[in-house]
């Protein structure tokens, strides 16, 4: 019987900006026959850079998903952005997949994205295949990208190459599989021939078969008893021993090739059949709390997840993966937090093309349009209730006020705003309560620039964007306690709540503690106590910035039989929150970036000094031949525009990647600059 297993493969193509990512899903499209011919990026023709800024400014800024068929196997394909400003993209394209294809510049091997990527791609537990491209490049060198993939991603598995370049820059043909030792040679266009091993490189494939049927056999029981045993490994022993262990995560294939040339790419969806997980062979789905767990059956009960919303003129299309059960269309199903769904119209996705169908199954990737969802939502069976883990979206780490250009857009802009945050959960929205000025935050200021353009281009609304100033956070260093009387009396009923709250640092976000005993203050007023404070949360004491790492326990607490309520005390607790805040060494803390820089030797010298004027501090500098990879964590307050200053002193040569790394006290000196 005909399984799952047998028939699909959900798969990422994730890399550093620029791998060529796009071009490969182009060849891929075009060799299994869903295009007529490769689109290029460099001309905006590619399928899944659909969206007008994409093709304008050749990068990807959407996930796009695709399908395609190769050998027995139909493929579900999600060509992801490279760059850190649209990393929700590839978190949340990451939480719904079961296979990735890691993408490799032979150039310039791991790249400071590239780590980026990995690191997402193993907390949602991701198999993977690596394929090295651009091995027709000036400078391509196979076995050094390799030794980098080992040494920058291989902590807890191996990256092993099952190929190996016939050639490399201008003479790169071809490759040499090491599973099954034939040579695969690449004139024009797509079509390959298989040659005869190039004599002068038989001692070296030898080598490298041996080397790969080692490395796996220290992996698989099944291999290592065949090569105990002495014996020549054949092609399908070696095939399943490396498919087991890609599956279980200890070894990593790596393919060569060139994706813009052509060259590599029929073995590369060999290997996505071969090596990369059907959505059976992976474990049962779980609930977000541990708590359950669902098999990847079509005859379990329901469990999928939306995990992406976009907006068009035809309203809403809601991304979902099912992990189990089926939904079908005119089903009645249960949301996780929201209620009931009637599901409607169902669509497969192929880029920005929708092919309408009566249900999804179990391991399925499609699409409900007019459906009203939330990223990270779980859709499930009303009499069978789950909640599976939400897609988490990165803290925004800059922000820059929008102002409305006309009276028009400032009608329109709340509305495009809550669907600009539906659609992309890793923007934020402010709103200063005493001047009246929105802000909008995100992970950079390319992030930023987009989502303007989506408000004016897919929103209908214009609006004008301030400079751009770094997301900081409030704090706390010491503690604080205060007795906050909320006594008004007016012509109607009149309000009374009387508290005493203490504040102090803690590792956690948020931690409200109840200290009340014998009753002095009702359970809904307690209720009342934690909202308010909550509440407060969005705006601290020195420059309005959200306030973390807060506890706040209630000691305390007096009633009127006839002029306290809940929503009496919540008010009383704010202003409490605040007050003791302010007494509690409130301090400012600052986005501290990872920062991962590329260059070529000869910079590293004046890049270290640059890293030392911005505040920052040089954990690592690693040299690789004539470059040098430095690793640091600066402020992101010192890094505006600097792609322009690594571009100067690297004369256009470096490459930077950053993420988020946690938050840091500002020193006093930078305060008074943070808070102008």
């Amino acid at each position: 019987m005909t399984t799952i297993r047998d028939t699909l493969r959900n798969v990422g193509i994730i890399a550093h900006v620029d791998a060529g990512k796009t071009t490969l899903t182009e060849r891929v499209l075009h060799l299994t026959g869903q295009i007529h011919t490769s689109g290029e990026v460099h001309h905006g023709t590619t399928t899944t850079d659909f969206d007008p800024e994409e093709q304008k400014m050749g990068i990807t800024i959407s996930a796009a998903a695709v399908s395609c068929a190769w050998r027995d196997a139909a493929i579900t394909l999600i060509d992801t952005p490279g760059h850190i400003d649209f990393t929700i993209e590839v978190e949340r394209s990451l939480r719904v997949l079961d296979g990735g294809v890691l993408l490799i510049d032979a150039v310039s091997g791991v790249e400071p994205q590239t780590e980026t990527v990995w690191r997402q791609a193993m907390r949602h537990g991701v198999s993977a295949v690596a394929f090295i491209n651009k091995l027709d490049r000036s400078g391509a060198d196979f076995d050094r990208a390799l030794r980098s993939l080992q040494a920058e991603l291989g902590e807890s598995m191996a990256f092993v190459a099952v190929q190996c370049p016939i050639g490399t820059e201008d003479e790169f043909v071809g490759v040499v599989d090491l599973v099954t030792r034939r040579a695969l040679r690449w004139n024009e266009g797509l079509a390959f021939e298989i040659v005869p091993l190039p004599p002068d490189m038989e001692d070296d494939i030898e080598r490298r078969r041996a080397y790969l049927v080692e490395a796996i056999a220290e992996r698989d029981d099944v291999l290592l008893d065949l090569f105990v045993e002495g014996v020549d490994v054949s092609e399908d022993s070696l095939r399943a021993a490396i498919r087991r262990c890609t599956l279980a995560r200890t070894v990593v294939p790596v393919l060569a090739g060139s994706a813009y040339r052509n060259r590599g790419v029929q073995p590369l969806l060999d290997a996505i059949v071969d090596y990369l997980p059907s959505p059976d062979e992976k474990p049962p789905v779980r609930s977000a709390d541990g708590a359950m767990t669902r098999e990847r059956s079509v005859d379990a009960p329901l469990a999928a997840l939306c995990f992406k919303v976009s907006f068009d003129d035809h309203g809403a299309l809601c991304f979902v993966r099912v992990f189990s059960g089926v939904l079908r269309k005119g089903d009645a199903v249960h949301v996780a937090g929201g209620g009931k769904l009637r599901v409607g119209r169902i669509v497969r996705l192929f880029a920005d093309q929708r092919h309408e169908v009566d249900a999804l199954a179990a391991g399925q990737i499609g699409a409900l349009l007019g459906a009203n969802l939330v990223t990270g939502r779980t859709l499930c069976a009303p009499d069978d209730p789950i909640v599976l883990e939400s897609v988490q979206a990165p803290p925004a780490v800059i922000q820059m006020a929008i102002e409305p250009c006309t009276q028009r857009d400032r009608e329109r802009l709340p509305q495009a705003l809550a669907r600009l945050l539906v659609e992309d959960p890793s923007l934020r929205v402010e709103q200063n309560a005493e001047t009246g000025q929105t802000t909008l935050a995100g992970m950079g200021q390319l992030h930023l620039e987009i989502a303007r353009s989506h408000l004016r281009n897919k929103h209908r609304t214009n609006v004008n964007l301030g400079a751009p100033r770094v997301a900081y956070r409030e704090s706390v260093r010491g503690a604080a306690q205060m007795t906050h009387r909320h006594i008004k009396q007016s012509g109607g009923p009149g309000q009374y709540a009387v508290l005493t709250l203490a504040v102090a640092p803690c590792e956690a976000d948020f931690e409200f503690v109840d200290q009340i005993r014998g009753g002095a203050l009702p359970r809904e007023y307690v209720r009342g106590v934690e909202k308010g404070c909550r509440s407060a949360l969005s705006s601290g004491v020195l420059g309005g910035f959200p306030i973390v790492g807060v506890q706040v326990t209630l000691l305390d607490g007096d009633i009127h039989t006839n002029d306290s309520s809940e929503h009496v005390f919540e008010l009383a607790a704010a202003a409490a929150f605040r007050e003791a805040c302010a007494l509690a060494e409130p301090i400012l803390l600052e986005p501290i970036m990872s920062l991962r820089v590329q260059v070529p030797g000869a910079c590293g010298g004046e890049v270290i000094g640059d890293i030392g004027a911005r505040r920052g501090q040089v954990l690592d500098v690693d040299a690789d031949g004539d470059r040098r990879t430095i690793v640091a964590r600066v402020p992101f307050a010192e890094l505006f525009a600097y792609a322009g200053t690594l571009g100067s002193i690297s004369a256009g040569r470096g490459t930077h990647a950053m993420h988020l790394s946690d938050y840091a006290p500002i020193p006093l000196g930078e305060l008074s600059r943070a808070l102008r």
